[in-house]
């Protein structure tokens, strides 16, 4: 026999369940016609709204219905066309009551209402319904007092309902009656609904979190009924493919007349293409048993002492409801019993290769997946056959890396409700408590989410696109450890950060927490990030990028590592009240209370070389670049790349700044001086050394700073190094040369054996899209991987870049330099100012780069005034403002400068800049719209009147700045669209022209932000 090719698991594609879209058709309100004696018995003796209700609340069914009552046809049509009716259910035996006449009136004025029928006398019926009901009424249903019925009848109108679009368009599955005996039915449907809903209730442990439970209740089996054999083959023909099983009686009508044999023929027809496919026989003839194993199906005799037990069991046992059961066909016994999929992966490793051979042939995998509503990985297992494997190990081996892969699938784009007795290797985003994720808790949650919808994990070669394993600590948490301890006076009212933090360190999370993260930590092999996330961080408004604290711990796999992980987590915690949060929390106005803090666990990204451990490359990217070089657009974006944490780039120390779409032309390579002088130094990487961590503000407690020079012997510097020939002056790609190493990036950005560039472009492309702003994502990236196994792409962050365009803002046309005290044509931001009249710099006689700390400390006591004072200023200076590297700048903090609404970054002869691409600092520049001017007039590259400003009075001065306050405010245009900005003297007024968002459109990067 032909064998197929197996599916290839590592880039197989599951087909997502469209869960929300099942059941859109249900019933909400029946009328029941009938007499008013027989409504109140239902409503008195049988207490219908009350049984019916708690029938819904026992079985976890949401939205039971509400019952109208109707004495007559006419009242049953009048109140039909004051309320939506779902379903009219009437009585058949009233009398003098013409029933029929009424359901053909309610039939004539509403035909896509269904009606049921009940009556005592089921037996005297099928003669009144040949000749009266020519489809008229839907279903009739023999009526003994008990209220079950009415559930089966919901139940069944509703999947008669769905069942085109249910069963055929999304997968769901179904079991087929043919049955006429309205007894008989009439007793086995509420019996199989029963089964049916409390199947449903056992596997909606496989939900991940309980909307995906109930989301997996829809996707619950239906049933579908036929009288005739006629309607059995239709049924049967139409929903085949996705049929549990078959239960028929074996007399009933066959071409238009009764047929003792009617259900042998149905079997036999079944039984002419599927071998194995489940076939109730049921009868009212005990004779009958012997015929029907000899056609290969199952008996069940309809006058039994046990009749609904005997289904009950069948029905568990051949359409693969309840547990799973190994049996093994030449131990004669039941190996093992699993009742959820992980225990079934379990299984398939120690079970004998006779009871996985014997399951696999008659497909009771896929069977009892399919009864679990896990139509992915079922519909995965029902497209290979036995015969397509080379022997039974092949089978258990893709089995059990089949069962991985789904898990791994369908845990993504999910917010998994964290179960420390469930939580497991394949589960990707979980979150303990109730409350809020926070602000970047929700952006890796809405990336995992996009990623999923837009299919990216795998769509590229040797791959993975993912966010790294992660577990939220909710905001619950967080108020639950602040009220426990009564923290939050003490922390609003202290001034001193190290206090703070010993006080919040001092006390022990709630045990239920330590217990989850203890549940954690025994899955986690990796070091672990401790991030914030605070529910204002990351926001549209306000992004508070870098104010709180990010730590980051070795896996010791010992037992002190949950203590070490409790005390990061409170550190995060108390970082919500150091005295930067509060000034930062002061300029955005918000209060202290407002501020709560969810925490994030993730596994870090990278590899361990000697001891330390760092990624290949960390990186940031923006969608929007505001500063093209040569044939680079705005809107094409802009990415910063560097070896080792993300820290440096954060910092804004040096890192390698591309365009993904031109990724080969880099400015800092463009010659091999520049690639020695702009390229990375050194960079930062975790000291694997438990001992390193210790209880601290700074978050840099435990990284290392590592010179290329000292790494020169890792492994992981042949994925991004090259070498610098001194002796020929030239850069030689890869690192088997003698010579300096330097991070180039060639082998990614050059030589293409990372698809880096089309990745940013994807993830900027979409999630500008999904967010309809401009975003900025960070990013590290694992290319040190054992053979054979993807290389890794971690998301690790999106926010939005806030820029409105709402003013059209042009230098004049008759533009002139000499009236301005600064012009740029390196400026970021768009906007009119007309209300500064402060202006402090940073006096170039006296600057000295080894003084920039000292200025940092002046630049702060002046900022301080006017954060008091409510008022702006400009500032300028030179070299990177909020530079980690005291030698490139200022290394201010942004609460240092956060009254500033202009930032001037100036070069000095000997002191040339590049614009800072500082992550947070930038973040912060375009959240709170600061304009960002770059110039060095030295290389005729914009304009300063260092002289103007030296003539104008100073109301301080001291040894490192000067602060002029002009009597009139300064003009200030910066032009978004250029890039070009100016600051003019004091007394030169410019018109402005004031226009609409939508006229204004060219101030957009080419083809717009979207």
């Amino acid at each position: 026999m032909h064998k197929k090719p197996l599916p290839d698991l590592r880039n197989y594609e599951f087909e997502e369940v469209a869960f929300g879209e099942l059941m859109q058709n249900r019933i909400n309100k029946i009328l029941i016609v009938c007499s008013n004696y027989d409504y109140y018995m239902l409503e008195e003796d049988g207490r219908i709204d009350e049984r019916i209700f708690n029938e819904y609340t026992d079985l976890n069914l949401r939205f039971p219905p509400n019952f109208i009552h109707a004495n007559s046809a006419k009242r049953a049509v009048k109140l039909m066309t004051e309320v939506k009716i779902d379903l009219v259910i009437t009585w058949l035996d009233i009398g003098n009551y013409n029933a029929f006449e009424t359901s053909k009136e309610i039939k004539g004025a509403f035909p896509e209402v269904p009606i049921a029928a009940l009556s005592f006398y089921s037996s005297e019926l099928r003669s009144k319904l040949q000749k009266g009901n020519k489809g008229i009424i839907d279903f009739v249903f023999h009526w003994n007092g008990n209220v079950d019925i009415f559930l089966a009848i919901i139940k069944l109108t509703e999947d008669r309902m769905n069942a085109k679009r249910d069963i055929n368009q999304i997968g769901v599955k179904a079991i087929l009656m043919v049955e006429d005996s309205l007894k008989f039915y009439s007793r086995y449907l509420p019996l199989i609904y029963k089964i049916l809903l409390k199947q449903t209730h056992s596997f909606m442990s496989e939900g991940l979190n309980e909307h995906r439970s109930m989301m997996l209740m829809r996707g619950r089996p239906k049933m579908l009924l036929a009288t005739t054999y006629e309607e059995g083959l239709e049924l049967f023909e139409k929903y085949k493919s996705n049929l549990l099983g078959v239960i028929s009686d074996v007399n009933y009508f066959k071409d238009g007349k009764r047929d003792p044999q009617a259900g042998f023929e149905f079997l036999k027809y079944v039984r002419s293409s599927q071998r194995y496919f489940p076939f109730l026989i049921q009868s009212s003839d005990s004779n009958n048993e012997a015929r029907a194993l000899e056609l290969k199906g199952k008996f069940l005799y309809k006058h039994s002492e046990t009749l609904g037990t005997d289904l009950k069991n069948y029905i568990n046992k051949y359409f693969s409801f309840g547990d799973f059961e190994f049996w093994d066909p030449e131990q004669m016994k039941v190996l093992e019993v699993v009742k959820n999929l992980s225990e079934l992966q379990k299984a398939l490793k120690t079970v004998t290769k006779e009871s996985i051979a014997y399951h696999a042939k008659r497909s009771e995998y896929s069977k009892w997946l399919k009864s679990r509503a896990l139509f992915p990985l079922a519909n995965l297992f029902s497209n290979v056959e036995y015969d397509d494997f080379e022997d039974v190990e092949q089978i258990r081996d893709f089995l059990i890396e089949a069962i991985r892969v789904y898990s791994i699938y369908r845990s993504r784009g999910v917010i998994v409700k964290f179960d420390k007795d469930k939580y497991d290797e394949y589960l990707g985003f979980a979150r303990i408590g109730e409350g809020s994720l926070g602000g970047k808790g929700r952006g890796l949650a809405f990336i995992d989410s996009f990623l999923k919808r837009h299919k990216l994990f795998k769509k590229y070669a040797d791959v993975n696109i993912s966010i790294p394993r992660t577990v939220v600590i909710s905001t619950e948490v967080f108020d639950e450890f602040i009220e426990q301890h009564d923290l939050i006076r003490f922390a609003a009212s202290s001034n001193d950060d190290e206090e703070i933090l010993n006080k919040f360190i001092s006390y022990p999370l709630p045990k239920w927490v330590l217990d989850d993260v203890q549940a954690f930590l025994n899955i986690v092999k990796r070091p672990i990030a401790v991030r914030s996330s605070s529910v204002l961080e990351d926001s549209h408004f306000q992004p508070f990028a870098g104010v709180f604290a990010t730590y980051m711990i070795p896996n010791t796999n010992n037992s002190n590592m949950l203590e070490m992980l409790s005390n990061t987590i409170k550190s995060v915690m108390a970082s919500a009240f150091f005295q930067a949060s509060k000034a930062y929390l002061k300029a955005t106005a918000h209060t202290i209370e407002e501020d709560k803090m969810a925490v994030i666990l993730q596994e870090l990204t990278g590899k361990k070389y000697d001891d330390i451990y760092y990624p290949n490359i960390s990186g940031v990217a923006r969608s929007i670049n505001f500063y093209p070089i040569g044939n680079e657009k705005p809107n094409e974006g802009i990415a910063n790349i560097a070896l080792g944490l993300g820290e440096i780039i954060v910092g804004g120390g040096h890192s390698l700044r591309f365009s993904p779409y031109h990724p080969k032309k880099v400015l800092q390579l463009s010659s091999p001086d520049s690639t020695q002088r702009d390229t990375q130094q050194y960079f930062y990487g975790l000291d694997l050394d438990p001992k390193s961590y210790k209880v601290s503000t700074s978050e840099s407690v435990n990284k290392k700073k590592v010179t290329i020079r000292q790494a020169k012997n890792h492994p992981s510097l042949k994925f991004v190094a090259s070498t610098y020939d001194l002796q020929n002056n030239i850069i030689r790609p890869g690192v088997l040369h003698d010579g300096i190493r330097v991070v180039t990036f060639d082998n990614v950005l050059k030589y293409d054996t990372f698809p880096l560039p089309e990745i940013l472009k994807d993830l900027l492309h979409i999630g500008q899209r999904e967010m309809r702003n401009p975003i900025e994502i960070e990013f590290a990236v694992n290319l040190d991987v054992p053979k054979g196994q993807p290389r890794i792409f971690s998301f690790l962050q999106i926010r939005p870049i806030i820029e409105s365009v709402v003013t059209n803002n042009e230098l004049p046309k008759d533009f002139n330099i000499n009236e301005t005290i600064i012009y740029s044509e390196s400026a970021l931001g768009n906007g009119t100012y007309d209300h500064i009249r402060n202006f402090v710099y940073v006096k170039p006689e006296t600057f000295n780069p080894a003084n920039t700390r000292e200025i940092a400390a002046a630049v702060e006591k002046i900022n301080k005034k006017f954060s008091e004072q409510d008022q702006q200023y400009i500032l300028v200076g030179p070299g990177r403002w909020g530079s980690s590297d005291p030698w490139l700048g200022i290394p201010v903090i942004w609460p240092q400068i956060s009254s500033a609404k202009i930032i001037v970054e100036a070069g000095l002869n000997d002191f040339r800049i590049d614009p800072s691409q500082g992550t947070h600092f930038f973040q912060n520049l375009t959240s709170f719209k600061v304009g960002y001017f770059t110039i060095n007039p030295f290389m005729d590259d914009g304009f300063f009147d260092l002289n103007y400003l030296n003539q104008q009075e100073a109301i301080y001065e001291d040894e490192y700045l000067r602060h002029i306050c002009f009597k009139e405010p300064l003009t200030i245009i910066i032009e978004g669209k250029s890039n070009k900005a100016a600051i003019y003297k004091s007394g030169i007024k410019i018109n402005k022209h004031q226009e609409s968002l939508e006229d204004s459109i060219d101030d957009l990067p080419p083809e717009g932000f979207m």
